[in-house]
């Protein structure tokens, strides 16, 4: 009875809302009359302008007798709006200080008690209705003999069952509108008298309030169980490593020594997700890492190189060091560059497949660079060079700025150029993007060409980070290691779905686990059975998730 008695109808809810709708109303009338020969005439003559320069009908003297007009006008309208402006303020600050004190307490409170009362009243219902459902069926069945028509009771029992389920949660969802309507009229009240111009705390609650209504538990753990499990996986990690191996492992210099380790794979993630993204992928990246290490350790080495290039001897040594690091990073920019540039190019003239056209420049490097150093390290570069580009602040390394600014670039190539939109385009659908005018060949090249860049710096950098060592052999398996980065962080390869966001957490789960299992002394090989599982785990979640839009 109490909740009965908490719970409103329609018409007792428009009541309450009325005296503040009416409230709002007559301060909106006196905000519209002043903006009328102000702010509306000012947006309603630059669009006259814009129309009009746009209008291919209208002579030149036509069109710049309309602009002209339209521009006194304008400055007219802007003085009325300047005038009008502190009454305007006052009046909205007067509307929002009333909604303030009364729309929550008067209005929003009561329907969210009711909605409350309602719902509980409804799961009670509802119980109610599958016990009263099953009682029958019970009874029914008792009275059965023939197996036929138990069979048919269990069916009928299901179906009603499920109306039941229906209609209760048809009840809840219009409970949960009634509810979320009534937050979100205030801010069409406010919409009105700021005209969409909402402060940054209307907006952060507008957001909040749509996430709530719209959360949903099990889609929630279906997008993040992953994440949740790995999350639980470090935390565990966390308890263990100390009572294990008696040393912290959440501490500040181990997460710098993550984000460092990071920071050079964090450019070939960035540079394959744009490869996944238009349904590819390049098997290529370790070797073309080999490839960048060899080439900068010759050119930035420290003296006369010992080892030999297809029997010639490199000597960088009368160089200046900046000169050398800079030269460096060019070749390696351009080797890795043209190499993945063929790979695309077969892919986008003739439809081949990226897995054979990257796997084929994977052993093309790898052969050539072994042959041509016979497979040989070219030692320690010129130390003043990582001094120099990657040096450390204190115990801040700097080679992850390196990699933060690589991020901001991508994600600025990805979301505000029309190389970026082009790209979800194609990768989402090359034949309808071809019909709109979209490149694919064009585009594909791009995805490729960027990838080779940020191939050519990522390499550069762990040369720095390394101090050299560089060898045809190095990076072995970074290539699964970048697309693992990728795929664990929502980049489809469905194609035309991802995030940067999504590719920076890949990368660093993946360092995160490499290093937190290195720490607590697990072995090599047992470490690639869990990335195995992870990687195995993320595929699935993608593939169900394409299933379902099919």
């Amino acid at each position: 009875m109490a909740e009965n008695s908490v719970i409103i109808s329609a018409e007792e809810e428009a009541k309450l809302l009325k005296p503040i709708d009416e409230y709002v109303e007559k301060i909106q009338k006196k905000i519209d009359a002043l903006r009328v020969d102000g702010s509306d005439k000012v947006n309603d003559l630059k669009n006259q302008i814009a129309i009009a320069k746009e209008n291919k009908n209208l002579s030149k003297i036509q069109r710049d007798k309309i602009i002209e007009n339209s521009k006194k006008e304008l400055e007219s309208a802007k003085k009325v709006e300047t005038a009008n402006k502190e009454e305007i303020k006052k009046l909205v600050a007067e509307a929002e200080d009333y909604l303030a004190k009364h729309y929550k307490k008067d209005y929003y409170d009561v329907v969210n008690n009711s909605c409350k009362a309602a719902k509980a009243e409804e799961n009670s219902r509802y119980e109610k209705v599958k016990a009263d459902l099953k009682s029958e069926h019970q009874k029914k069945i008792a009275s059965l003999k023939d197996a036929e028509d138990i069979k048919a009771e269990k069916y009928v029992f299901k179906n009603k069952l499920f109306d039941a389920q229906m209609a209760h949660e048809s009840k809840i969802q219009e409970i949960k509108d009634r509810r979320h309507d009534a937050f979100m009229h205030k801010y069409h009240l406010i919409d009105l008298l700021r005209t969409s111009k909402f402060t940054f705390l209307q907006q952060r609650e507008q957001k909040l309030e749509n996430y709530r209504y719209s959360f949903n538990l099990s889609q929630f753990l279906y997008k993040n169980g992953l994440y949740i499990v790995i999350i639980l996986i470090f935390i565990g990690l966390c308890i263990i490593t100390p009572i294990v191996k008696n040393t912290q492992l959440l501490t500040v210099t181990n997460i710098l020594n993550i984000l460092q380790q990071a920071s050079p794979r964090m450019f070939l993630a960035l540079g394959v997700a744009g490869l996944i993204l238009l349904t590819g992928t390049d098997l290529s990246v370790g070797r073309m890492v080999g490839m960048g290490m060899v080439t900068a350790t010759i050119i930035m080495h420290n003296g006369i190189n010992t080892g030999a290039v297809f029997g010639q001897v490199f000597d960088f040594s009368t160089m200046p060091s900046t000169a050398k690091a800079l030269f460096a990073l060019l070749m390696c920019v351009i080797f890795t560059t043209v190499f993945s540039m063929i790979a695309g190019f077969f892919m986008a003239r003739f439809k081949m497949h990226p897995f054979i056209s990257t796997m084929a420049n994977m052993l093309i490097i790898f052969g050539l660079v072994t042959y041509a150093t016979k497979g040989v390290s070219f030692g320690a570069i010129d130390s003043a060079i990582p001094n120099t580009f990657i040096p450390q602040i204190g115990k801040f390394p700097t080679i992850i700025l390196w990699a933060v600014a690589a991020v901001i670039i991508v994600w600025f190539i990805w979301n505000k150029t029309t190389f970026g939109k082009n790209l979800y385009a194609v990768g989402g659908n090359p034949e309808a993007a071809a019909v709109s005018g979209i490149s694919v060949f064009k585009v594909t090249m791009g995805a490729f060409i960027l990838a080779g860049i940020l191939y050519g710096f990522g390499s550069w950098l762990e040369c720095n980070r390394m101090v050299g060592s560089g060898s045809a052999a190095y990076g072995q398996g970074w290539d699964m290691d970048a697309i693992a980065a990728c795929v664990v962080g929502g980049v489809s390869f469905t194609g035309g779905i991802g995030k940067i966001s999504g590719v920076v957490t890949g990368v660093l789960i993946f360092t995160s686990l490499t290093y937190s299992l290195t720490i607590l002394g697990i072995d090599t090989n047992l470490q690639f059975i869990f990335e195995g599982i992870i990687i195995l785990a993320a595929v699935t979640l993608d593939c169900l998730k394409y299933v379902q839009k099919k």
